[in-house]
Parts: C-alpha cells; structure tokens; sequence
C-alpha cells in the first residue's frame, strides 16, 4: 500500500458516531497501523498487521470490531496472551464503547470462574481471553463462540512462544468458518504464517516496520559486568535517572528479590510475575502508573501488556530469554512518539547472546561504562559464530 498517511481519522471509513468518541478520546491523528488497517478491517478483510509494541494496535482493530459487530449484528472474539494485556484491551474498548453500550466480558485465570460464567450468558458483545481459560469455559460450554464473526489474535507471537498454539488451534476450529479473522504481531514467525494459511482468507499483509524494528526513539545499551557487579550498577543507574524506571530479571524469584534489594536501597518499588495474584499484579502497575513506587520489577510477563506511558528506562537486569523478547522488553519506553532509554546487563559470557540481539535488530548496541565495570573489556566486533547459543536451544521453553 502507497497511500499517504492519513493526518486525522476521517477518511478511513469510520463512522461518525465513533469519530465523535476518538475525538471526545483526544485521539486526533491515527498511527501508521492504524490508519492502514481500519480501512481494511472495516470492510471486513482478514489481515495480518504486524507492527512494533506501542503503535496503537489496540485501536486499529478495536475500532473496526465495535463498529463491524454494530453493522452486522455479530459478536467478536480477542485473544491475548497475559491477564495484564486483557485488561488494557478491555479498558480501551469498554472507554471508547460504553456510550452506546457495547458489554465486553473479560476470562482470564486468576478471577471467578462463576462471575465470568454469568457474564457469557449475557452474550457480551466481545468476549477478550487467554486461551487458556477460554478453554476452560468450552470444555463446559461447547456452542460457547458459535456466534463469533470477527477474531482477533492480538500478540500473536507471544501466544505462541508461551506454548498456546493448541489451545488457539481449538478455539479456532470452534468458531463459524465464516468470520473475519485479523492477527496481530511484532514479529513474524513461521508459526504465525503456518496459522494464517490454515485459518484466514487471502489475508492482506501489513507491515509498518520489519520485523525485529525498534523504535527509533530508544537509546539502547549494553553494559558487559560480572554477576557480582550488577547489583552496585544497578544503585548507580537508579541514583542517575530519576524518572519511572521498568526493571526486567529472567525469573519471579530473581524478581522478588530484586525488588526488595530495591526497596533496601531506599527506593520505592513493586514487583510482578506469575507468583502474584491478579489483584496483586493490577495494584503494582496502578500504583507504578500513578507514582505511588518509581520503580517496577518484572519478569517478561510485562514485556507485553504493560500500557504505561512516559517511562524514562527499561533496564535489562537479565537478558531476555529470546532476542523477540528484548524487542518488547524496550518497547515499554519511547512510547507515543517520546523518547527513551534501555540499558542491558551482560557478561561477558553472553557477548553471542547480544549478537544474537544486534542481528535482528540490525544495530549494534551502545557499549555502556560505568564505574563498577570500567576496567571489563569493550564489546568485540561481531564475527561468525562457531557454536550455537542459547537463545537458539531455548526456542520452545515455556516463558515464565
């Protein structure tokens, strides 16, 4: 597609009931995903949007859905990765649909089971998910999704990564053959183009950046130190920026512990992983939003989902399990247009894991120097490998 980019929201094909809301909404210009997807959607085409995290994906088929589930009387199904990335999902579309009374239902795991049993009686509008409760509830309720005409897969890469493929093959295979169906992604796996040729008709590609492109706004970093010099860098970055500050470690304990090294240090922070209830999880990203703790410790729970804006740093404590995740990891910062920092830990023995990051992003990473490691050797050119890493041997594990 060749058109010129759209500078508001007229002209896409919406109609003006929900233009009246965008604008109530303050959304004034739309986003390049946006403005080429919603022209497609309404017209009810399947397509395959992939664009980087923090591009407004959410409103690019959200509108189109309420609008499409108004026209033709259908109802419409999201599917999600995360708890938290439901919720946001769910919060965007109950903002904009509320004044003319959209119902949406969200099942997710951590919630009462009887509440959400109750909700899908009501047939709900939109029904947003992870598949692993949504199964639950069609193992009892089998004609469930029977009048579902529009699906979507939102994060479709992370859904698969975290071991969700059967569950969305079953829940594909129970809804009417005759839907539209949009997949949504960062990046673009064989798994994701094995799906859409077996589920979606003739799907229409949009891509707004390559997959593996960050922002541009993103001033990223590595820092090469021993595990025992993590933790005193860690007190001199946090003394350094004074803004929000996102800190991801690799697994809930490291997490927890880290945050309470945090909280030792003098600084207020909370953690969230696959420990924490869903209440305890929703508390720490409102409380991180609204400033009650600076800092958020996470594991890649919150790679994807965490819609808070005006993060001044993301720091990697850990390297991400697979570079995609990196890719989203960053994401969290610079978003809206603004700009931001990222800043990741390394030893030395992981040089090829970072390699491994540079070449999907096709940049070569700042090589930070900080006190405590000064005297560590500099980042080594890249140079072919001879051995495999481990992203490559970790391509299946289930995320935490």
């Amino acid at each position: 597609m060749t058109h010129e980019p759209a500078i508001n929201f007229y002209g896409l094909g919406i109609a003006p009931k929900l233009l009246e809301i965008l604008k109530k909404n303050r959304f004034t210009k739309p986003t390049p995903i946006q403005a080429k997807t919603i022209p497609l959607a309404i017209e009810s085409k399947d397509l395959i949007g992939i664009a980087q995290t923090g591009t407004g994906k959410t409103l690019a088929f959200g509108m189109p859905m309420m609008q499409n589930i108004a026209r033709l009387k259908t109802r419409g199904l999201i599917l999600v990765p995360t708890r938290e990335l439901a919720a946001q999902v769910d919060e965007v579309l109950v903002n904009l649909g509320k004044s003319f009374g959209l119902k949406t239902v969200l099942i997710i795991g951590g919630a009462s089971a009887g509440q959400q049993i109750r909700a899908l009686k009501a047939t709900p509008h939109i029904i947003i998910a992870t598949p692993g409760r949504l199964i639950d509830h069609l193992s009892k309720q089998p004609t469930l999704l029977q009048g579902i005409g529009i699906v979507v897969l939102d994060e479709a890469d992370r859904m698969l990564d975290m071991g969700f493929a059967p569950q969305i093959e079953k829940i594909l295979i129970r809804t009417p053959k005759q839907r539209q169906t949009m997949l949504f992604s960062a990046t673009m796996p064989q798994s994701i183009v094995a799906i859409a040729n077996r589920h979606m008709h003739l799907p229409l590609r949009v891509e707004i950046a390559k997959s593996g492109t960050t922002v541009k706004e993103i001033d990223q970093e590595v820092i090469f130190l021993s595990a025992n010099d993590k933790r005193p860098t860690l007190k001199i970055l946090l003394e350094r920026y004074s803004g929000s500050i996102l800190i991801f470690s690799r697994t809930k304990w490291g997490a927890k512990k880290l945050a309470n090294t945090i909280r030792h240090m003098g600084y207020t922070a909370s953690e969230i992983h696959s420990n924490r209830s869903l209440a305890q999880r929703r508390s720490a990203i409102e409380g991180f939003k609204k400033g009650a703790h600076r800092i958020l410790v996470a594991t890649d729970i919150a790679a994807r989902g965490l819609d808070v804006n005006n993060i001044e740093v993301v720091i990697n404590y850990d390297l991400p399990g697979t570079p995609d995740d990196y890719v989203h990891r960053i994401g969290r910062t610079a978003r809206a247009g603004k700009k931001g920092k990222a800043i990741s830990f390394a030893t030395p023995d992981q040089r090829r894991d970072v390699q491994d990051i540079e070449r999907l992003i096709r940049t070569q990473l700042v090589v930070g120097k900080e006190t405590s490691v000064s005297k560590l050797p500099q980042h080594q050119a890249h140079h072919p490998r001879k051995r495999h890493s481990r992203y490559r041997s970790r391509q299946h594990r289930r995320r935490r």
